[in-house]
């Protein structure tokens, strides 16, 4: 049985909210075995799971080149 479903069936929770609403950020939980970064590596992306690790482009999202 997956971490995912366990938590279901257990708790009754889903990843992410029944009833989402719009313009509000959800971050599911880490359902399975996460891949994780090293600590120095970690460190410098600002997270230690690699899923979590987004590039971030600021003013120049959306520009058209």
């Amino acid at each position: 049985m997956k971490l995912n479903d366990l938590i279901n069936d257990h708790y009754g929770l889903s990843m992410l909210p029944e009833k989402p609403v719009y313009a509000m950020a959800y971050v599911p939980f880490q359902a399975e075995q996460p891949k994780l970064y090293s600590p120095d590596q970690g460190l410098v992306a600002g997270t230690m799971f690699q899923k979590l690790d987004k590039p971030f482009f600021g003013s120049q999202c959306g520009e058209k080149s």
